[in-house]
Parts: C-alpha cells; sequence; structure tokens
C-alpha cells in the first residue's frame, strides 16, 4: 500500500516546501531546482538501496559523495541550508520508510510546517546580505560601522569583513542590512 503513497507524499511535501514556501519568500531560483533534483536523487537512491541487499556502508559512501560535491558550490546562507536539508530529509524519509506507514508521512509534514513556521517573517521587512566594496583597508571596527551606515542610512545588522585588497586599496564586506519591501 505505501509502496505508492510515500512517494506521493514526498511529491507533496517538496513542492509544498519549495513552490510555497520558499520561492516566494526567497526569490532563488537556482535553488529551486538544486532542491527539487536533491530530493527527487535521494528519494531514488535511498528508495534503490531500501530494495537492495547492499550494506548500509555503501549508502554512507554514496552520501558523503554527495556532501563533497555541495562543499565546492558557491556559499549558502543559513537559512538555504535548513531548505537543502529539508530536502533532503524528505527524500530519505520518501525512500526509506515505507515500514513506518503513516508516521513516515506525518514526518514529513512536520519537517514542512517546522521549516515553514521556522522561517516564517511576518511583517518584519525581510533581511538581505550584499556584498559591498568598500575604498580603503578597514579591517572592522567602529570606522567600517560609521561607513556603512552612511552608506545604507541605517546601523547594518551584521557587518562581516571578507577580504582585505592591500594591492587595489578596497575592502569587501558582506552586510546584513533591512531592506524596502518588494
Amino acid at each position: 500500500m505505501f509502496d505508492f503513497i510515500l512517494p506521493l507524499a514526498d511529491a507533496a511535501a517538496i513542492t509544498v516546501l519549495v513552490l510555497v514556501l520558499y520561492y516566494p519568500r526567497h526569490r532563488r531560483r537556482d535553488l529551486v531546482a538544486a532542491f527539487l533534483a536533491v530530493n527527487v536523487g535521494v528519494m531514488a537512491v535511498a528508495a534503490a538501496l531500501a530494495a537492495t541487499s547492499v550494506n548500509v556502508g555503501l549508502g554512507l559512501g554514496l552520501f558523503g559523495v554527495l556532501a563533497l560535491i555541495r562543499l565546492r558550490s558557491a556559499e549558502l546562507q543559513q537559512h538555504e541550508i535548513a531548505y537543502y536539508f529539508a530536502s533532503l530529509a524528505l527524500g530519505l524519509i520518501g525512500g526509506l520508510a515505507s515500514p513506518m506507514g503513516w508516521a513516515a508521512v506525518v514526518f514529513m509534514v512536520a519537517v514542512v510546517v517546522v521549516l515553514g513556521a521556522a522561517d516564517w517573517r511576518g511583517g518584519a521587512r525581510p533581511n538581505r546580505v550584499r556584498t559591498v566594496v568598500l575604498p580603503g583597508l578597514h579591517p572592522g571596527g567602529p570606522e567600517l560601522d560609521r561607513q556603512l551606515a552612511a552608506l545604507f542610512g541605517a546601523e547594518p545588522l551584521l557587518a562581516s569583513v571578507r577580504k582585505l585588497d592591500a594591492v587595489r586599496q578596497e575592502t569587501v564586506v558582506a552586510v546584513r542590512a533591512a531592506s524596502a519591501r518588494p
């Protein structure tokens, strides 16, 4: 009975997670494809491993290879990592959890609901991370904060110096600041 229900439940859960929660809030189309592909790929591999008599070591090795591929990609923000792991979790539950019955479907719903609630901002303005190149060398501190406040019109929530370029005499800073509503 659950041979077809869990893949359908996974498809519904990943659709809600990515197309209803993630994309309208964050608008990164490139990650939509990544989340969907990771979910379907993990579910397919998990289902194939569950259906064969291979040992757990082979399965862990395959997931290790997936992790190495991910390490070579562009940097993700923390909420994007949360969606990435939720996509993985939904795929694993959909591919491996058929003996669990309806509990697996409840776990899928829980993953989607918890992440949706954790990422909900209500009426708050969203924060955006911007990369700014400033003239001169600014390793951090009050002077950098003053320059960024003047640039953004308000004190930034977080500023992280990414690169000090002594040759070009410039500082690359990742700044988290509140942004206007779209």
